[in-house]
């Protein structure tokens, strides 16, 4: 934009109106729809560096010899016809081209000051500097590259637009205004604000980036790996935040991928630091929880972090002190350990739980009971009613007594369906993007496929990242622009390619021990209605089915320990341990 006050010099008013108008027109469009087309974001970025290289060429013409503003003034304007012919087209190479640019010229300008110290100079300089922190937090969060891109060309055309009108319908042109003597101070005094800003957000960029877990030599696979599914590799203290009574170990163990395949699976295994009463000389009764969504990259494992097991997001832990419960947590194949995470994918996580049950089982120095209970929430409770479902004919060894689902992702394609309907609530985003990784590197539909071309780079960016990151609310805020212009998905869940492999991953049953369901009113992750009518419809295939409900509880609140789901929980799983008869049927209301 910096050419075209000399292109307009001596333009007469009514063109510099026009012109004006068009550049606010678009100005404005990519502020408010930043992503709604990409070709002519990718034309409208590499005209923008054409125009800013001619503006340097035309100044360098024009009496400023600097040859860093001849160099720079080439070198964008060849950048900007390499984006127009080729990387505009990507919306995947545009992004990470334009920051690539940006500290490049923001490094030329800063060393331009060894040679040129100058008070033009030093303003170059600073708005170097600026360019290089923008260049370098692009790079760093591919997934926003592009809406912070589409913003900050917005509102400079738009800014430049609204300028033309003016100057236009006073009757001055641009390069006809008189000089002022403040001038050269507000713009001095604006580099070193935008600087600065740039700079803090450089700052502020990397803080987000920090507390990432690492995944540690201990998820390694060895040389010799058993091939039969459930035997434990290897163990070793857990030294988490565990509530009372409770100590722990980290294991590797080995376990089914989806597809069949053998795999590797991580977890958690805590026991009573003292068995107690009559049962410190019996077997000590083991629970299996499967947790609800923490992302689906390897690093995500809670088993890396200190809160695996915890009173935090987990029912009834004070019971396992009181009874002399132990409990396995497994992290699912491909967190932690290497491999495909099977986020929603029913097989793959009832796999990873069976065979932590197993595992669990072949610790040194533990002795645990033949009888399993599963538990499971959110995402874990889908692969808890899965665990359940396939106990019988996977690992009757598990010994499962019980299955309880707690809010549980019961129906993925209801929920999915649900979530592409208002794709703005925040975080719905995470969900469609985990589930479309997950999905693509598991069944025979690409990514491409699935995800419209400019929220590929943010799929891929939600799968590398964890719930618990700070980064993450770049990913949901970066979603919900996209959100607005257009859906994640090229096709509504409910049809396509996607639509078949969630239904398969709807748990049908049978099961061959009671199962325990409970939800809060107010859930405002899966719709208390998705599980009522998958809770009909499994009572009426005959299920021994308990249904609970808690007024007003919300997807996490219900997990509270003085919540009522912890002691409803608790008293069912005493039961099944004690063999007493579940009830034959649905027993609580569904309506």
């Amino acid at each position: 934009m910096r050419a075209l006050p000399g292109l307009l010099a001596d333009a007469p008013a009514y063109v510099l109106v026009l012109v004006g108008l068009i550049v606010t027109v678009l100005g404005v469009n990519l502020l408010t729809r930043p992503l709604s087309a990409l070709e002519v974001l990718g034309y409208y970025v590499g005209a923008s560096c054409v125009l800013s290289g001619l503006g340097d060429v035309v100044g360098w013409r024009q009496g400023n010899r600097d040859r860093i503003v001849l160099v720079r003034g080439v070198a964008w304007a060849v950048a900007g016809l390499a984006i127009v012919v080729w990387i505009g087209r990507s919306i995947e190479l545009l992004g990470p081209s334009v920051a690539v640019l940006l500290i490049v010229s923001g490094a030329g300008s800063v060393l331009s000051l060894l040679w040129t110290r100058t008070s033009a100079g030093v303003l170059r300089a600073l708005f170097g500097v600026s360019e290089i922190a923008w260049g370098v937090m692009a790079l760093w969060w591919p997934d926003v590259t592009l809406l912070v891109i589409a913003v900050l060309f917005g509102v400079r055309t738009a800014a430049f637009g609204v300028a033309l009108v003016w100057h236009g319908a006073r009757g001055d042109a641009p390069a006809r205004r008189q000089a002022r003597r403040w001038l050269p101070g507000v713009r001095l005094t604006s580099a070193v604000l935008i600087a600065a800003v740039a700079v803090a957000g450089l700052v502020l960029s990397d803080q987000f980036r920090s507390g990432v877990p690492v995944v540690d030599d201990f998820y390694d696979v060895p040389d010799r790996v058993p091939a039969e599914a459930g035997r434990l590799v290897r163990s070793e203290p857990y030294d988490g935040d565990l509530p009372a009574g409770l100590k722990a170990y980290r294991i590797l163990y080995t376990t089914t991928a989806t597809d069949g395949s053998p795999a590797m699976a991580s977890g958690v295994l805590a026991v009573p630091d003292e068995p107690s009463g009559t049962s410190a000389r019996e077997p000590t009764p083991l629970v299996a929880w499967a947790h609800g969504t923490v992302g689906v990259a390897r690093a995500c494992a809670p088993s890396l972090g200190r809160d695996a097991i915890s009173t935090e997001g987990m029912p009834a832990m004070s019971a396992f002190a009181e009874h002399g419960w132990a409990m396995v947590a497994t992290d699912y194949s491909g967190m932690g350990a290497d491999g495909d995470f099977p986020y929603l994918i029913g097989p793959g996580e009832a796999y990873s739980v069976l065979d932590s049950v197993r595992a669990a089982r072949e610790v040194p120095g533990v002795q645990l009971a033949e009888q399993t209970v599963v538990w499971g929430h959110s995402q874990g409770g889908h692969a808890a009613l899965w665990a359940g479902q396939l106990a019988s004919s996977y690992a009757p060894d598990a010994g499962v007594v019980g299955t309880a689902a707690l809010s549980p992702a019961a129906d993925p394609l209801g929920l999915a369906e649900v979530v592409t309907e208002d794709p703005g609530v925040p975080g719905a985003s995470l969900g469609i993007a985990f589930v479309a990784d997950a999905y693509a590197r598991t069944y025979d539909v690409g990514l491409d496929t699935l995800v419209a071309p400019s929220a590929r780079t943010i799929v891929r960016e939600a799968a590398s990242r964890c719930t618990s990151q700070a980064g993450t609310l770049f990913t949901i805020l970066a979603g919900l622009a996209i959100a607005r212009d257009q859906p994640i998905l090229r096709e509504p869940p409910g049809r396509g390619p996607l639509a078949d492999r969630l239904s398969e991953n709807v748990p049908t049953g049978p099961w061959s021990a009671p199962l325990f369901v409970a939800q809060g009113t107010a859930d405002e992750v899966i719709p208390i209605r998705l599980t009522r009518a998958w809770v009909l419809r499994t009572c009426a295939s005959g299920a021994n089915l308990s249904f609970t409900t808690y007024e007003a509880g919300t997807h996490m609140s219900v997990l509270e320990p003085e919540a009522p789901l912890s002691r409803d929980l608790e008293l069912w799983t005493l039961d099944r341990f004690a063999g007493v008869p579940a009830a034959p049927s649905c027993s609580a209301p569904v309506g």
